[in-house]
């Protein structure tokens, strides 16, 4: 197992899932450091993820989630975690599931670990099958590398591929532009099973303006 790996949490709004997630994780996978970006939160995420010791970075305004993702994978990267694994602070994840990528990164050394679910309808909401479809068969062409499901969070990512891209993205289009650049370099894609709760949740993407800039960014990359 790599000497040193993160749990990295974008959090807006999650006082009310954090702390169950953070000690979940601290339960089951002690070994673990937890980083959580607070995205300019407007309830106690901050206080109450610092209350169980997780390393918390702050950002005084919502910048969004892909901006999250840099500040924690540029905390990574200047601490040298070999790897990184992301995952929501809603409790969709569910933590047991590190397990499985931890294992995969151990036997098989990949570079990128894609947390991959269920695509039925009896599993997942209609709209979300049908777009996220969709979006898998775009990033599959795109990346030169199958890519089973587009937009998981749900995902590890080696040091080198951290080091090796520059990211631009700010909201949920950076989960697919690291996609992009990380199968267009090389880097070894695997994917993992995993189960997703959807009751309860609350999603934050915005349907035309989170489809407006997935389109964008892959335009974009048909010049990089």
């Amino acid at each position: 197992m790599p000497d040193k790996i993160a749990v990295i949490i974008p959090a807006f709004n999650a006082a009310k899932t954090i702390i169950p997630l953070i000690e979940k994780i601290q339960k089951e996978f002690p070994e673990l450091d937890i980083i959580v970006i607070d995205d300019g939160s407007t309830d106690q995420t901050f206080s109450l993820a610092k209350k169980v010791k997780a390393i918390v970075l702050q950002h005084q305004l919502n910048l969004g989630k892909g901006e999250a993702l840099r500040t924690g994978f540029k905390y990574a990267t200047e601490k040298n975690y070999s790897y990184v694994i992301t995952l929501d602070a809603d409790l969709q994840h569910d933590p047991k599931h590190i397990k499985d990528f931890l294992q995969i990164a151990k036997t098989d050394k990949p570079d990128f670990i894609l947390g991959t679910r269920d695509f039925s309808f009896r599993n997942m909401p209609w709209d979300r099958v049908l777009t996220n479809s969709l979006t898998s068969v775009i990033l599959t062409l795109l990346s030169g590398q199958k890519i089973k499901d587009s937009q998981s969070g749900y995902r590890m990512i080696s040091e080198k591929v951290l080091k090796s891209i520059r990211l631009k993205s700010k909201r949920y289009d950076l989960e697919s532009e690291i996609l992009i650049k990380a199968g267009r370099k090389g880097f070894k894609i695997e994917a993992v099973e995993i189960f997703t709760i959807y009751e309860g949740s609350k999603s934050f993407i915005n349907p035309f303006s989170d489809t407006g800039r997935f389109l964008r960014i892959c335009w974009k990359s048909l010049f990089w």
